[in-house]
This record gives C-alpha cells, sequence and structure tokens, in this order.
C-alpha cells in the first residue's frame, strides 16, 4: 500500500463526492422552492459504504435556507 496513493485517491472521490452532492441539493432545493415547498432547513443523510471492507457510517445533519 503507497499511503500516498491512498490519500489522494480518497481526496478525489470525496471531492467528487462533494461536488456532485452540492449540485443535487441545490437543484432539488431550487425545485421545492419554485413549487412552494420550501422550509427554512432540511434533514440530511449520508452513508458513506466500502463493502470490500464491511465498512456503513451513516452521518447525518441540517441544511439551512435561511
Amino acid at each position: 500500500m503507497d499511503d500516498e496513493t491512498l490519500n489522494l485517491s480518497i481526496r478525489k472521490f470525496l471531492k467528487m463526492v462533494g461536488v456532485n452532492s452540492q449540485r443535487e441539493i441545490e437543484q432539488a432545493v431550487a425545485k421545492a422552492v419554485a413549487d412552494g415547498n420550501g422550509t427554512e432547513a432540511l434533514a440530511a443523510s449520508m452513508t458513506l459504504e466500502l463493502p470490500a471492507l464491511g465498512l456503513k457510517v451513516k452521518f447525518d445533519g441540517d441544511i439551512k435556507l435561511r
């Protein structure tokens, strides 16, 4: 195992997840607001899975609109 390769690969994966997740959330929020369904905060969760390692971790939080 090469620690530097692992670190760069993890960062690349997380950047891809972050950018794409943000885009999806922004589009969904824009549609909800346009439909009159905007709220002040939205509950959110994300699950990270690496099946080959038996890893499954859930992250919970809120996305505030105001």
